[in-house]
């Protein structure tokens, strides 16, 4: 599809979870993506707040070190202001894109200790108005809109705990140090941290979702998402291929363990059977929240799931 039917199709998909009572829409910052189109996330989600009701909307994530702390309050804080407390911040340290398309958008460093540095920069403009500060983000302070940690890794969780932050892990597209993450994250959380903004470890994980009337169906469409894997990881980006009958014949031997690697956290199959992995994913990593992803090559397919899976989980649709 062209890039305005791809946007107007997310923008379809929050009206849709928006009506069936999901608790967030967040959206991701990629450039240079023939995959995601996403570059401009606050523009994104200023459009999307314009044709939704009551959900919440958040960047899941700002790369932060592509931008400066006091641009980042002054977009979120322009959005808090025309839209209320709706928005959700999160804060992640990749860059969303290759090195040369990194180096063009000036990028940070990333380093762990300037990256904290930034959140706590962010987190002053957007906090109680200070007539005294040189510089402040207007509109921005005291909207205080608040800040996720996103992370893939043990970095983030590190950073999340030392500012008494929420965590939401990538383990949609990164599992392997999902355990080890959330562990680092909880043993060393500090409530008492000045930019505390939860009295308590709070997290929330990817999940590759797709659900369909038959778990023939299922696996068929979620192909769609796995080829999407291999192309990433390969270096061959892409728009989303159509579902194929059989993985094995259109995908190389030596890559067909990228198509199941990647995302090795997923719910796939009939209503019953992902809200049922679901629980089970939550309880045995003790989390507060989900992030569900899916990725379809027919974008009604995509919102159909979204529908199925709320039936199975119980949702009221949002008045």
């Amino acid at each position: 599809m062209t890039p305005r039917q791809a946007l107007e199709e997310s923008t379809r998909l929050a009206q849709e979870v928006d009506r069936l009572g999901y608790a967030r829409y967040w959206m991701a910052e990629h450039h240079g993506s023939e995959t995601f189109m996403s570059s401009a996330t606050s523009l994104l989600l200023g459009h999307v707040a314009q044709h939704t009701e009551g959900i919440r909307l958040g960047a899941g994530g700002v790369m932060l070190p592509n931008h400066s702390p006091l641009m980042v309050a002054e977009y979120y804080g322009t959005l808090a202001t025309l839209y209320g407390d709706r928005f959700d911040l999160g804060l992640g340290r990749a860059p969303g894109t290759d090195p040369m398309t990194a180096a063009a958008l000036a990028r940070g460093s990333g380093q762990l200790n300037d990256f904290a540095a930034d959140v706590l920069a962010l987190r002053d403009y957007l906090g109680d108005p200070r007539p005294e500060a040189r510089v402040r983000a207007l509109p921005g302070e005291g909207t205080h809109v608040p800040l996720w940690m996103l992370g893939s890794s043990t970095g983030g969780a590190q950073v999340a705990a030392a500012l008494g932050l929420p965590f939401s892990f990538a383990s949609h597209f990164a599992p392997d140090q999902l355990r080890e993450a959330l562990l680092v994250y909880r043993d060393r959380f500090r409530a008492d941290a000045e930019t505390a903004q939860v009295a308590r470890p709070t997290t929330m994980a990817g999940v590759n979702v797709l659900v369909a009337p038959t778990q023939e169906e299922a696996d068929f469409l979620f192909t769609s998402a796995q080829l999407m894997a291999v192309r990433i990881r390969s270096g061959q980006p892409a728009p989303i291929d159509p579902p194929v009958a059989d993985l094995a014949e259109v995908v190389p031997t030596q890559l067909q363990p990228l198509a199941h690697a990647h995302q090795a956290v997923r719910a796939v199959g009939t209503p019953d059977v992902v809200a049922e992995r679901l629980e089970a994913f939550a309880a045995d990593h003790e989390l507060d929240e989900l992030v569900v992803t899916t990725y379809t090559y027919d974008p009604e397919l995509r919102r159909r799931s979204f529908r199925l899976l709320a039936e199975a989980w119980g949702m009221a649709p949002r008045a």
